[in-house]
């Protein structure tokens, strides 16, 4: 297992966060004339993808297993968060869009793709090469946590500092947010399954969260931390489906848990509402991938 640092400084700027910007000559290619964009959340167990082109608001989520490959020989490319098989990412994303791409769509345009906050920059060039390869359009990536908050209706604006717990498959990520980034974060590479999907989470991963989390409340500067422990704690991904967590955390932190209310689909919600965001501020994107 790849170690993962305690914190990890944020970006300059959060919607600019990681960003990866390509123009390729393939783009998946429709009937019609408009831009489509793609909210794509790579998860270690299930892939969702949000499609929104101009003037419409898609709500329909397209949700697969994070596998590709023949039923008998079956391959999971992405592996506690992060891209680990960069050739079966790529067929992953293939299939993901061959389902929900139709020729009744427009061009692809841009693909706006979470990353985990723990990525390190040759996590972030393997996910954007299986993405930008299958895809063959524009990648941005967004920090999954940044995009959850957003997906959740958080004002990532507000200088109050906000307390976020991103509960993944294979990753668990704590962040501070405020001023429009992601001020501080912390990351666990554990299994926290989604009861949902008949997959719990165990003791030591509840444990090893709660510890995460307290470490980043206590890094939080004293003059901010009683702000951020009155805004609570807000929980997304599977994770926040298991009661045992947030009366853990409840416990042990001495704050306010809140799960979110559909959190799986927190992050390609947020994604999805941030395409307009970045096209809105093109001028600011830079193809930083070298």
């Amino acid at each position: 297992m790849r170690g993962v640092p305690a914190a990890r400084p944020a970006p300059a700027h959060a919607p600019r966060a990681a960003l990866r910007v390509v123009r390729r000559r393939d783009p998946v290619v429709g009937m019609t004339g408009l831009a489509l964009g793609l909210a794509l959340d790579l998860g270690t167990a299930r892939t969702r993808l949000l499609l929104s082109a101009p003037g419409r608001h898609s709500t329909a989520i397209s949700e697969r297993p994070s596998a590709c490959g023949d039923p008998g020989a079956r391959r999971w490319p992405v592996r506690h968060g992060m891209v680990a098989d960069m050739p079966g990412c790529a067929q992953l994303v293939r299939g993901a869009l061959r389902d929900a791409v139709t020729e009744q769509h427009p061009p692809l345009e841009r693909v706006m793709l979470g990353v985990p906050v723990a990525a390190s920059r040759l996590d972030r060039r393997a996910a954007y090469a299986a993405v930008s390869s299958a895809a063959g359009c524009r990648v941005t990536m967004v920090e999954e946590p940044l995009a959850a908050a957003v997906g959740c209706g958080v004002d990532i604006a507000d200088p109050r500092p906000r307390l976020l717990l991103d509960a993944g498959a294979g990753i668990a990520e704590a962040v501070v947010i405020r001023d429009g980034e992601i001020a501080d974060a912390g990351a666990v590479q554990v299994a926290m399954g989604d009861p949902a999907e008949g997959t719990g989470c165990s003791r030591y991963a509840r444990e090893r969260v709660a510890a995460m989390v307290a470490d980043l409340i206590a890094r939080i500067p004293a003059a901010l931390r009683a702000t951020a422990r009155q805004q609570g704690l807000l929980i997304t991904g599977g994770g926040a489906r298991d009661p045992e967590l947030a009366r853990r955390l409840c416990a042990e932190l001495r704050i306010t848990v809140s799960p979110a209310a559909d959190p799986a689909n927190a992050t390609v919600r947020g994604l999805a509402c941030l395409l307009s965001t970045v096209e809105n501020t093109r001028k600011d994107l830079h193809d930083d991938h070298q």
